[in-house]
């Protein structure tokens, strides 16, 4: 039991409770892995309605200096704050709509900023992913790899393919359910959002390669990858093979989820709108895809001021 009126008493037996049938099992495990292991531990015994903005910053600076548990020492990465205070600041939220605050705390509080195409996105170039390519054919994991680099998609989104998603005469690739790794077991899902229920058109190369496979083992109402059983693959065991593969392929090493970055940074440089490659990745808004692959602009800004200054004077000569 926790105290009346803490934090801990709020989050863990008013504000988990009450979330729990109304969101995805996934982000409820999620958010109960940041209440108990770390906003309970820091800040449970504070009072709910006198912790500030001040103390959320000071704990959010806990955790990116100590804030790994299990005994290992070492910080929490800027991007695992911020969903630490995601968590809070929904939890809070909750807290003013239910009148047990007057303000949401965490809304000027001050999370730490992500470095875009630093520490959290590296990519390939496209000669770095045609060698990968190239050097993982024989791998049995091949259409995997060649499907999410080709499309951007992500790792359960591409691991839920059914055959009867894929039209391999239209190259198309409908994603309607995604497979997820929640508390040691292999769950199915829908994506979160009406933008995240696509469809992915597929180039020829990319049909070439899953006509393949369809031909060695495709099954209308089966998985396009699945385990011996006939089940979808672990995505876990997925991201460790290809993190095993990197490693022995001599490339720059990146994680699976960088294809998907991989993808959306060579089609901007490719000139291809942004707007598509929004719909292809599935955001939520071309805004979105605009901040987080900014890093490809400044190589398209070059390219547009010297069409345009070609056409203006090219233009002049001609008259």
């Amino acid at each position: 039991m926790y105290p009346d009126g803490s934090i801990a008493q709020f989050m863990t037996e008013r504000w988990l409770p009450a979330i729990r049938p109304t969101i995805r099992h996934s982000s409820y495990c999620a958010y109960e892995n940041h209440v108990r292991n770390q906003i309970v531990r820091r800040l449970g015994p504070m009072a709910l309605d006198e912790i500030g903005p001040a103390e959320i910053n000071l704990f959010y600076a806990e955790l990116l200096a100590n804030g790994r548990i299990g005994g290992k020492k070492g910080g929490l990465s800027p991007a695992t704050v911020r969903r630490v205070h995601a968590t809070l600041h929904r939890a809070f939220k909750d807290a003013v709509r239910w009148g047990l605050l007057y303000e949401n705390p965490a809304a000027r509080s001050d999370p730490p900023r992500l470095r875009m195409g630093s520490e959290t996105m590296r990519t390939w170039s496209a000669r770095e992913l045609a060698s990968f390519l190239n050097f993982a054919e024989s791998d049995k994991m091949y259409p995997v790899w060649f499907l999410i680099a080709m499309t951007g998609m992500r790792r359960g989104e591409a691991l839920g393919l059914r055959w009867r998603d894929i039209n391999l005469e239209t190259g198309e690739a409908a994603l309607r359910q995604t497979v997820l790794f929640v508390n040691g077991e292999i769950e199915m899902s829908v994506p979160k959002t009406t933008k995240g229920r696509r469809v992915v058109a597929l180039d020829d190369r990319t049909v070439s390669v899953l006509r393949d496979l369809y031909t060695e083992t495709g099954d209308d109402d089966g998985f396009v990858f699945h385990d011996d059983g006939g089940g979808p693959l672990n995505p876990n065991e997925v991201t460790r093979a290809f993190r095993d593969l990197v490693m022995v392929s001599g490339l720059p090493r990146i994680r699976l989820h960088d294809l998907r970055h991989t993808h959306a940074t060579l089609a901007m440089q490719a000139g291809i709108h942004p707007k598509i490659v929004s719909e292809r990745l599935g955001h939520s808004n071309i805004s979105f895809t605009l901040d987080v692959y900014s890093h490809a602009i400044p190589h398209l800004q070059t390219e547009a001021a010297q069409k345009l200054s070609d056409l203006v004077f090219n233009r002049d000569r001609e008259a």
